[in-house]
């Protein structure tokens, strides 16, 4: 059966340490350990998946221990795993050190694999075929920025829509060549300043200044203040409710992708994708892993019931 959403990008070992204290720069913190499969690509196709949409996977990974356990991880999660596979080479991860409160102190991103993935990749026959066969296409910013731009470059030539996850605002800077064959990206603050090239005063700015660099559509998440989303008629904005007991803020990105796109496969309008995508970060927000294990559309709408509606934007 073709996929609803062809996943490509990311798909790797998260590795978080959770401090027990204040944090304290240069010295031994006490705290404890988690490891489990993530990356962008994989968190969203999780998502989806949980939310009953068909989902095959495309991300490149070692011939290792870590990622047979990323493909195991995938087919629990429902999503038809299609991996390139390096053999000679290790499955990419991301160490995270957070604070108490779920915030990040810093991270280290050993992806250097993600680099092999080259455009010519995108020509290959298998790829061509996932392509055609899925409605819609999302990548992440793990992806080099040629590959980004060939993958948009070959999804607008079949008229598929293609979304993408910025990843980070060192990352970011790999969409900007390729922003005009984007149909929607997701952003956080930091990463729309990157792909606007200039910080907004306010949040009611961002959609201008993204679409002067070029962007027909986006959403940018700011925490726990507002979202903004935008498409080439319009945009809105929505004050996410709080969210008590934070967990764990990996993975709530990608999570609000997976329900924004989800909704907008259903034919939601903005507004409606963007209350969506609000209520599957929070529920991942309240959860321990990247993903939460217990995301289904029942939920998903019980969710829903928190969130307040959008405000349109003049």
């Amino acid at each position: 059966m073709s996929p609803d959403i062809l996943v490509v990008g990311g798909a790797h070992i998260d590795r978080r340490g959770r401090l027990f204290g204040p944090t304290r720069m240069g010295a031994s913190n006490p705290g404890d350990w988690l490891e489990e499969p993530g990356g962008g690509a994989f968190n969203a196709a999780s998502n989806l998946a949980r939310l009953e949409r068909r989902v095959r996977l495309i991300a490149p990974r070692g011939g290792d221990p870590n990622g047979e356990r990323v493909a195991a991880a995938a087919e629990r999660a429902g999503i038809e795993d299609c991996p390139i596979v390096f053999l000679d080479r290790t499955t990419p991860s991301y160490t995270a050190i957070l604070e108490t409160d779920g915030n990040l102190v810093i991270a280290l991103a050993d992806m250097a694999l993600y680099d092999l993935f080259s455009p010519r990749r995108i020509r290959a026959r298998s790829m061509r075929e996932s392509l055609a066969a899925a409605g819609r296409v999302l990548c992440d910013a793990n992806l080099p920025a040629e590959t980004i731009a060939a993958l948009a470059t070959a999804t607008r030539s079949l008229g598929k829509p293609l979304a993408a996850i910025a990843i980070s605002p060192a990352k970011a800077v790999r969409l900007k060549p390729s922003l005009s064959l984007l149909d929607h990206v997701f952003m956080n603050v930091a990463e729309a300043e990157v792909v606007a090239g200039a910080p907004a005063r306010e949040a009611a700015e961002w959609p201008d200044l993204l679409r002067r660099v070029g962007l027909r559509a986006g959403t940018v998440t700011m925490g726990g203040s507002l979202t903004v989303a935008f498409d080439e008629t319009g945009a809105a904005c929505l004050a996410p409710p709080p969210v008590a007991s934070i967990a764990d803020v990996t993975g709530a990105g990608d999570a609000f992708a997976a329900g924004y796109l989800s909704a907008h496969m259903d034919g939601e309008a903005m507004a409606e994708a963007l209350r969506h995508g609000t209520a599957c970060a929070a529920i991942t927000l309240r959860s321990p892993h990247a993903t939460a294990e217990n995301l289904r559309p029942d939920l998903l709408k019980s969710g829903l019931a928190l969130v307040p509606a959008a405000t349109i934007l003049s």
